[in-house]
C-alpha cells in the first residue's frame, strides 16, 4: 500500500486531487465514493497502478499524473500499455515512453518505413528515434545506423566559423553525438562510429547516395529545404527505415524560405507505409515548465494569426 499510496500518502493526493471523489482507505481496501462515472475513473487509475507495480515498475507523482491523465481522456491505450513498453534497457536503466502521443509514435516507428515526427522541444521525438534505432541495430534488425541533420542553422554560415569543416560541423551534430553516449557506452560509439556502422553527418553529405539496409534518423528538418527534404527521401534504399522529426514552430531558415517539413505534409499525404505523428505540448516530458511555455507560444502564435 505504500508503493501504491506513496510517503505519506503522497500519491493517493494526487488522485483524490483530480476527481470529485472522495477516496478512503483501510487496511489493505480502497473505498471510492461519489458520482458512479467519476468513481469508475477512479477505481480505474488504481487498477492501472496496481497492473504497474505487478510488472515492477515504480510509481512516481509524475508516473501517477500522467496515468491520470490518460483514464480521464478514455482512449484505446491504457497506462500500462505506455509505461511498460521499454524501448531500450540500457545499464540498467529502460528508455520508455511516458505519454499516449510518445508511444503511438514509437509504435508508427517499428511499424511503418518512414516516419515525421512533428512537435515541439522535449517530446522525445529526436531522443525516442534513435533509441529505436540502436535497439534496432542491438538485435540486427538493421546493418547501420545514420543520424543526420542540416549543418546550417539561425542564419550562420559555416565559412565564418573558425576552424577545420570537421570542427565547424561537430558542433551542429554534438546534440546526436550526446544521445548516442546515452545509449551505448564510449568504447562501443567509437567502435561502431570507425567502422561506419554508425555514422553521424550534416545532411549535405546524403547527396548521391542509396541507404540499403540502414535505420536512418533525420533531425531538426524544420530547417531544410524543400530540395533537401525531396533529396533527403530519394536517399531510402531497400531494407531501410526513416524517421524524420522537427518542429515547425522553430524554423531558423532565412526569411521568405519554405520549410521543407511544411512541404512535406502536403506532398505525401496517404501513402502507404509512410505516417506522420504529431506531438504536442502535453506530450513535453521534461521539467514541467517547458510544458507550460510551449503551450503559452502555441496559444500567443494562435492569436496573433488569427
Amino acid at each position: 500500500m505504500v508503493s501504491l499510496l506513496g510517503a505519506g500518502d503522497e500519491l493517493l493526493k494526487l488522485v483524490e486531487g483530480a476527481f470529485d471523489s472522495r477516496v478512503f482507505v483501510r487496511g489493505n481496501e480502497i473505498t471510492v465514493t461519489g458520482h458512479r462515472h467519476e468513481a469508475e475513473r477512479v477505481a480505474r487509475v488504481f487498477e492501472e497502478l496496481l497492473r504497474l507495480l505487478d510488472r515492477g515498475l515504480s510509481l512516481t507523482p509524475e508516473v501517477v499524473s500522467r496515468s491520470i491523465e490518460m483514464v480521464r481522456e478514455d482512449g484505446p491505450l491504457r497506462p500500462s500499455d505506455v509505461f511498460d513498453d521499454a524501448v531500450l534497457t540500457v545499464r540498467g536503466r529502460s528508455i520508455k515512453p511516458k505519454t499516449v502521443g510518445q508511444k503511438r509514435y514509437v509504435d508508427a516507428i517499428r511499424d511503418q518505413t518512414v516516419v515525421f515526427g512533428i512537435g515541439p522541444a522535449g517530446t522525445g521525438k529526436t531522443y525516442l528515434a534513435m533509441a529505436v534505432a540502436v535497439q534496432a541495430l542491438l538485435a540486427r534488425d538493421t546493418n547501420r545506423i545514420i543520424l543526420t541533420r542540416p549543418a546550417v542553422e539561425a542564419g550562420e554560415k559555416l565559412g565564418f566559423l573558425p576552424g577545420t569543416l570537421s570542427e565547424k560541423i561537430d558542433p551542429y551534430l554534438r546534440p546526436l553525438h550526446d544521445a548516442l553516449y546515452e545509449m551505448l557506452d564510449a568504447e562501443q560509439v567509437s567502435r561502431l562510429t570507425e567502422s561506419g556502422t554508425i555514422e553521424v553527418a550534416p545532411l549535405g553529405y546524403m547527396r548521391g547516395r542509396t541507404l540499403n539496409d540502414s535505420f536512418i534518423v533525420l533531425d531538426e528538418a524544420q530547417n531544410t529545404t524543400p530540395e533537401q527534404m525531396k533529396m533527403f527521401l530519394t536517399r531510402l534504399g531497400f531494407g531501410s527505415k526513416a524517421v524524420v522529426t522537427g518542429d515547425i514552430t522553430q524554423v531558423d531558415l532565412p526569411a521568405g524560405q519554405t520549410s521543407g517539413l511544411n512541404v512535406v505534409r502536403e506532398i505525401l499525404r496517404g501513402i502507404d507505409g509512410l505516417s506522420f505523428v504529431y506531438l504536442s505540448s502535453r506530450d513535453v516530458v521534461r521539467h514541467r515548465i517547458v510544458q507550460d511555455i510551449v503551450e503559452a507560444y502555441r496559444r500567443f502564435d494562435e492569436a496573433r494569426s488569427s
